[in-house]
């Protein structure tokens, strides 16, 4: 029996669909999504060229798989160490406008920060922003499923978020009953020349709290707020966490917080319990901030994770 001319070709086609590889799943372009701002922000397809404006968005884009895409960051995204390879636009808070737009973006990642002068000057130039701002660990996670789903990631992003959610409930699995009799106080040095610390309005508090302790600054917001050597040693802190690893000052406020003489009479001092944790895992608001909570529990509680 012959086959007709058209049954021969949707045979044909057929094989052709049955062998070709899988289109990439990519989700539907255009979209329109909210950022952390509440801007509305529009992508007509895949980002292709990425740009990002801060360390921990930028860490973020590698954790997905990203890295390829990225053709800039500033000079401080130095994280993963690739990161460090890419063209540099300036710096965190002063990117250079021309800079980013020789880069010929499709997509650059920014955040509050630059919301009153750089996002606006950028969008002047023709090129889409789209800003994160997380304030807590839940905001956290909801930045890096913002990113999965304007990049046509959102199946990284869920494995991660999924990943981070089981680290940080392996801490408060330990912590959440723990009644405050068996929760030290906790002094945060994020510097010492003035002396500064973390206010119950930052990452680090939320760290603290959930790795057990209590925040001797809960009460006081504002960030990363000025404190007195008084205040201290009147909370007699039973640890001491200095933040280490920022820029030009490495150590110092660790150095700070063992030798300083006027601390010698607080518990933390005595029972020698003063820590020194870097700064990129408690301050960035990225997938190593669950690295942060880990190395917070570990030092406010090691009986309950000192050998994890």
């Amino acid at each position: 029996m012959k086959l007709k001319p058209l049954v021969i070709l949707v045979v044909l086609l057929s094989l052709f669909v049955a062998c070709a590889p899988p289109a990439e799943d990519v989700g539907p372009f255009p979209i329109e999504v909210t950022d952390q701002l509440g801007r509305v922000v529009k992508l007509e397809k895949v980002p292709e060229r990425i740009i990002s404006l801060v360390p921990g968005n930028t860490e973020i884009l590698f954790a997905l798989g990203l890295g390829n895409k990225v053709v800039g960051v500033t000079e401080y995204c130095d994280y993963p160490p690739e990161a460090q390879e890419k063209p540099k636009v300036g710096g965190f808070s002063t990117p250079n406008i021309e800079e980013v737009v020789a880069l010929s973006p499709d997509l650059i990642i920014a955040t509050q920060r630059h919301e009153v002068t750089i996002i606006p000057a950028l969008e002047g130039k023709g090129l889409t922003v789209f800003a994160l701002d997380p304030k807590t660990l839940d905001e956290v996670l909801e930045a890096i499923t913002l990113i999965g789903e304007i990049t046509g990631k959102e199946g990284e992003a869920s494995q991660l978020v999924t990943e981070m959610i089981n680290r940080i409930k392996a801490v408060t699995d330990k912590t959440d009953n723990l009644p405050e009799a068996q929760r030290p106080k906790v002094f945060s040095i994020t510097w010492h020349d003035p002396l500064k610390t973390a206010g119950g309005d930052t990452w680090q508090d939320e760290l603290i709290v959930k790795a057990g302790g209590i925040n001797i600054a809960h009460d006081l917001t504002g960030g990363y707020v000025p404190i007195s050597l008084e205040a201290v040693i009147d909370a007699n802190p039973e640890v001491i966490i200095a933040d280490v690893g920022m820029g030009t000052g490495a150590d110092s406020p660790l150095q700070f917080a063992k030798t300083e003489e006027r601390l010698r009479g607080v518990d933390a001092r005595i029972n020698n319990q003063v820590y020194g944790i870097a700064v990129d895992f408690s301050g960035r608001p990225g997938p190593r901030i669950v690295d942060g909570l880990e190395q917070f529990a570990k030092a406010i509680h090691p009986e309950l994770f000192g050998d994890d």
